[in-house]
């Protein structure tokens, strides 16, 4: 829809958070590459280890998230329902620069296929102009028969 340059603008003010896409991609897929790693895994088992032993031992005046556990239940929750996300995020950014590199291939490939053509063009009419070449056995035998041509002249004088 256009914008009508006849109507006064609005005065109501709206607040708008801009962030730079690009930015934001790259921090998804090092989040998501993190995620990826042994080292994520020890961590976070470390964590969990760590939480679930300091609230069964620790003195109960001490501990902060009894049995059931329902606050690490929590953490992890809101780790995963963001975790996914910018996994999917980094895998369609993926998606866009293997598009991009499978056309790049595919124009590298037409062009590698016509200059094959053309070498293999090229060729055969090199084959085709050497059949026109005299070879070597073919001037040697025409200056054996001049030879022996001039060796019966100088005879016969």
């Amino acid at each position: 829809m256009s914008k009508r340059l006849d109507l006064p603008r609005s005065m109501k003010r709206s607040f708008r958070f801009g962030f730079n896409s690009e930015a934001f991609g790259v921090l998804s897929e090092r989040f998501a590459r993190f995620l990826g790693t042994a080292n994520f895994l020890v961590y976070m088992s470390g964590f969990v280890i760590s939480w679930v032993l300091w609230n069964s031992l620790a003195p109960a005046n001490l501990r902060f998230d009894d049995f059931p556990f329902i606050f690490l239940t929590l953490i992890l929750s809101l780790q995963a329902s963001y975790a996914a996300p910018l996994i999917l995020l980094a895998q369609n950014r993926q998606t866009d620069r293997d598009r991009i590199q499978f056309a790049e291939d595919r124009a590298r490939d037409e062009r590698n296929l016509a200059d094959t053509e053309y070498i293999t063009r090229e060729i055969a009419s090199l084959r085709t102009a050497l059949n026109d070449v005299a070879t070597r056995d073919f001037i040697r035998g025409e200056i054996r028969d001049l030879l022996s041509e001039i060796k019966e002249s100088n005879e016969k004088d």
